[in-house]
């Protein structure tokens, strides 16, 4: 058999050979260089002194998560990342529901059975020796922290929304629009998770590949402006054009039809001359029949006047008899 030769350690056992390699001393700096920029990434969020289009200030997570997203702590921002997607996988991979009612069922049932025990067997409480001499409140320090960092981050996505929403920045109106777009499209082939997966890769990924080629974006989004606004002011120029166009059409037309009608006015008044005339009282001319006096009728008579005599309206007609004529009798 080959002997096996062993490494010399000089007297150093493997404990000091695991602890204090290479590989773990790499490990623990970049451990100690991540704590120190999340430290540093908590330690930004300060109000900007930027403003928005109304005057309003904003909000500390503006400052946060420009300096998370803009990948000025990169070990700060690739941890987060990773945190993220493993989050988004947990949820769908993992039942962590489940787990946590697991655990808050194993933890009851073995401080019951071990307070139950306890006083059948040893008469006195075992629940009792691990209780703590105060139980644990939330501070008010710590609710109102809480409360103020809800608040913020309430205001943050709601002045974001209305930024978005009112096109204080041309481009993050427009790439909001196409993200919501294709999330439509895509929400109905994909599940939750996965578009959630792509909304985080991209949010995190986009900055990084803007930043790493910023000249070649900054020249692209500066050409596309120009094309944009050069169409925008052919546009302008045409309407223009075209409002001008039809302003003079409907002011000709508005002359001519207002000629004609006050031509038409004028000749109906001087068709009718007497709606022009001034009425002027008519004078009576003297007639040339003689005037009628009382004189000229007869008087009426003072003597009353006779009654006249009342004769049945209706005469009693009776039929008159005819004598009949006598036939001769013929002689048999």
């Amino acid at each position: 058999m080959a002997d096996v030769s062993y490494p010399d350690t000089n007297g150093a056992n493997i404990k000091d050979i695991v602890t204090n390699g290479p590989v773990v001393d790499n490990l623990k700096s970049e451990a100690s260089r991540t704590g120190a920029e999340i430290r540093d990434l908590k330690n930004s969020r300060a109000s900007p002194s930027k403003t928005t289009a109304t005057g309003q200030p904003l909000t500390y997570y503006h400052s946060l998560l420009y300096s998370l997203l803009s990948w000025e702590q990169p070990r700060a921002t690739a941890a987060s990342f990773a945190s993220v997607v493993f989050f988004i996988f947990a949820a769908r991979y993992l039942p962590l529901l489940r787990w946590a009612f697991k655990l808050v069922y194993v933890l009851l049932g073995f401080t019951a059975a071990a307070e139950i025990g306890g006083r059948l067997i040893l008469s006195q409480s075992i629940a009792s020796s691990f209780r703590p001499r105060k139980y644990y409140t939330v501070p008010k320090e710590t609710t109102e922290a809480i409360v103020e960092d809800l608040e913020q981050l309430l205001d943050f996505v709601l002045l974001e929304f209305q930024r978005v929403l009112f096109a204080e920045n041309v481009v993050h109106t427009v790439a909001a629009f196409f993200s919501a777009f294709t999330a439509y499209w895509l929400i109905k082939f994909l599940p939750l998770w996965g578009l959630s997966l792509i909304t985080v890769t991209i949010a995190y990924i986009g900055p990084l590949v803007y930043i790493n080629n910023r000249e070649v974006i900054d020249a692209q989004i500066e050409e596309a402006q120009g094309i944009i606004n050069s169409q925008a002011n052919q546009l302008k120029d045409l309407a223009e054009e075209r409002t001008n166009h039809a302003t003079g059409v409907v002011k000709q037309y508005v002359s001519d039809y207002s000629a004609k009608a006050q031509g038409y006015v004028v000749q109906r008044r001087s068709a009718s001359p007497e709606m022009t005339k001034v009425a002027t009282p008519v004078k009576k001319e003297p007639s040339a029949e003689p005037e009628i006096k009382i004189s000229d009728f007869p008087e009426a008579p003072k003597e009353p006047l006779a009654e006249p005599k009342e004769e049945p309206l209706v005469e009693s007609i009776e039929p008159k008899q005819e004598p009949l004529e006598q036939e001769p009798l013929v002689a048999a």
